[in-house]
């Protein structure tokens, strides 16, 4: 499962009481001490009020980055993804995944007390992250024109489906359907079959818009002292993912075909068979590659004469005869052979692996990928974040157990431990 938004809005409650009225921390006059220390966000408090994916990946990034992010989960089961599976000793690899370094607070939105726990933690924050059912946020009071009227200078994220506008806002959404609505189920797969994407795509690729949005609005920040008002949604994700479909599709009014791991407008590029059986992933980007191509890896210049392939237009014109000669001319020679003769001739090529394939590669043996974290079940594994930054190491600290950080978090706030107690008697926290 990968859903995003909450599918359960919130019923309607009275809004967040004034924040002037809680006691809160207050936010770090600057974040150089962090910098020193090499987190680049130190100093920067994120509240979400997140599950899932999409939300709690893009906050997952800002607090590998060193910023302190506070996820709000519900008393009891917390964040549903923490009930996806129990693969990793016990914990959901989605949970796993995407909250590593985050403090757990929880917290029953329903109840007025509650709602001023959150009310004296927004009000020491830098940024708020939300990715409820659409419409629940502007019935807690949590929408960005209430909170920014409070604090120009909060950065308000809203994740969601479809977006705040159109015929479908109030839709649920999930990464299956929005890959369905965005089309991209008709460009993947094998041509007599449509196939989702087996990762979240959807989902990922709003948490990406969101985590970088928030990042500029931070930069802005720095510059113009105000903060900024953020949408993100799923559909408008994907649907920038999709700009060069969409494009081939209005100037030719054909849409581009499913070509299974072949591409659709360039050929040749995908996997071939080799004569011991196997296959090879490949692929030729321009004219002086297919001359290597047919020169050095099949060993047939010949094709180098032929019309049908004289333009790289041409040969996707002619993809099957074209298929049929490579294929032809690599059944001669085993994979290993074939790639051998890739790597040579400068083409680029690569395996299909397996997910074990990929738990073994040899390329995850450098560079320091591998780190542990924490977790209620003990260390586990981890691959470290992509982007490297020189000076920088990035945070990847503990998963949290549900509400794990609460008590001290109210501690912050002002809550002795009777008030704790009495709070989580009442089912508030």
């Amino acid at each position: 499962m990968t859903e995003t938004p909450d599918p359960t809005a919130l019923p309607d409650v009275t809004a967040l009481p004034d924040a002037a009225a809680v006691p809160a921390p207050r936010r770090a006059a600057s974040p150089a001490g962090g910098l020193a220390a090499g987190k680049p966000l130190a100093g920067i408090t994120v509240v979400s009020i997140e599950q899932a994916v999409a939300a709690p990946f893009a906050t997952r990034q800002l607090a590998d980055l060193g910023a302190r992010v506070i996820k709000i989960e519900r008393p009891g089961a917390g964040d549903f993804a923490r009930g996806y599976d129990e693969t990793v000793k016990g914990l959901a690899s989605y949970f796993v995944w995407l909250n590593r370094a985050k403090e757990s607070l929880t917290l029953d939105l329903k109840h007025p007390e509650a709602r001023e726990v959150l009310a004296g933690l927004l009000a020491g924050a830098d940024v708020f992250v939300q990715n409820l059912a659409p419409g629940a946020a502007a019935r807690l009071g949590l929408d960005a024109a209430t909170l920014r009227a409070r604090d120009p200078r909060m950065i308000v994220c809203d994740v969601s489906g479809y977006g705040s506008a159109g015929p479908l806002r109030d839709k649920k959404a999930y990464d299956l359907l929005i890959q369905c609505e965005t089309g991209l189920l008709s460009v993947t797969g094998a041509p007599d079959a449509p196939a989702k994407v087996g990762i979240s795509v959807a989902d990922i690729s709003a948490g990406m818009y969101a985590y970088t949005a928030v990042l500029t609005a931070l930069f802005m920040r720095e510059r113009t002292g105000e903060g900024a008002a953020l949408e993100v949604s799923l559909f408008d994700s994907l649907t920038e993912w999709m700009a060069q479909p969409m494009y081939y599709a209005m100037y030719t009014g054909v849409p581009p075909a499913r070509t299974g791991t072949s591409h659709a407008s360039i050929a040749p590029y995908g996997g071939f068979r080799t004569g011991d059986g196997g296959s090879v992933q490949l692929g030729v980007q321009n004219e002086r590659e297919w001359r290597r191509f047919c020169e050095e890896v099949l060993r047939r210049p010949e094709l180098l004469a032929d019309p049908r392939y004289a333009t790289n237009a041409g040969r996707v014109r002619h993809r099957a005869a074209l298929t049929a000669d490579v294929e032809a001319a690599l059944a001669e020679v085993t994979t290993e052979q074939t790639l051998a003769r890739l790597d040579e001739a400068g083409i680029a090529n690569g395996r299909i692996n397996t997910i074990g394939d990929l738990l073994a590669h040899p390329q995850l043996d450098v560079g320091d990928r591998w780190r542990e974290v924490d977790s209620p079940v003990g260390p586990l594994r981890a691959v470290r974040p992509p982007v490297r930054i020189g000076g920088v190491d990035p945070v990847m600290g503990a998963v949290p157990a549900v509400g794990e950080h609460t008590d001290a978090l109210l501690a912050e706030l002002g809550y002795d431990p009777a008030d704790t107690a009495r709070l989580r008697a009442a089912g508030a926290v």
